[in-house]
């Protein structure tokens, strides 16, 4: 046996060797999550985009430190959206999909009533320049949400949607998915002044009023 088959160099070798962590990059990871988190923490106690200072001051590092990692507070509210999508999606597991009518709806609104309480500031921030002025991969990202919200709506209401033709179908999704939009949340409870409760009421109330009876 030469040396060569005694001590092979290909990746079989590899696996047996210690896995080595790069310590910088795991510190510099651990500090860009920090700030992500302080940013939103600062939005849903605030209301507004706050500042570099503000962030760097709650996250623990100086604003230096923000734009070594984000080129600008747009390029952080875009990595905020996809902490926001990502953390979004295991928060919002279906429940009661296979319930009766009245225990999908129940379900179905409460699940975004939070979606939308928790992440409506930063829904406005992403959405607040007009449609033609966005950024190409912040369009996106609020596209890939409403989408999202229409998929929950087809899952959760499939059996009154199926019963439907499919111009109906598609007419009735839309509708559903503009009453329960991150803007019609925000309207009832900011513009409206309505207790959690009876925003939850409204909602419940119009979505089974607009999906058609089945037997």
């Amino acid at each position: 046996m030469t040396s060569h088959e005694a001590f092979p160099s290909g990746p079989a070798a590899s696996l047996s060797e210690p896995i080595r962590f790069d310590g910088r990059r795991l510190r510099s990871e651990r500090t860009r999550h920090l700030i992500i988190e302080a940013y939103v923490m600062l939005l849903q106690e605030h209301g507004r985009m706050p500042t570099a200072a503000e962030i760097a001051a709650r996250a623990g590092y100086s604003v230096r430190s923000i734009f070594e990692r984000f080129t600008d507070l747009e390029a952080l509210s875009l990595a905020t959206a996809d902490y926001a999508i990502a953390l979004g999606q295991a928060e919002a597991e279906p429940r009661d999909v296979g319930g009766d009518r009245a225990a999908r709806i129940r379900s179905h609104v409460h699940t975004r009533a939070q979606a939308c309480a928790k992440w409506l500031p930063l829904w406005r921030i992403l959405t607040a320049k007009p449609v033609e002025e966005q950024l190409p991969d912040i369009r996106a990202r609020v596209l890939a949400v409403r989408r999202a919200n229409v998929e929950r709506l087809e899952l959760m209401y499939r059996p009154e949607l199926t019963a439907l033709d499919p111009k109906a179908r598609e007419t009735l999704v839309l509708a559903l998915a503009t009453l329960t939009s991150f803007e019609s949340w925000g309207a009832l409870r900011d513009d409206f002044g309505l207790p959690w409760d009876s925003a939850l009421d409204v909602w419940a109330s119009a979505i089974d009023r607009m999906l058609p009876s089945i037997s």
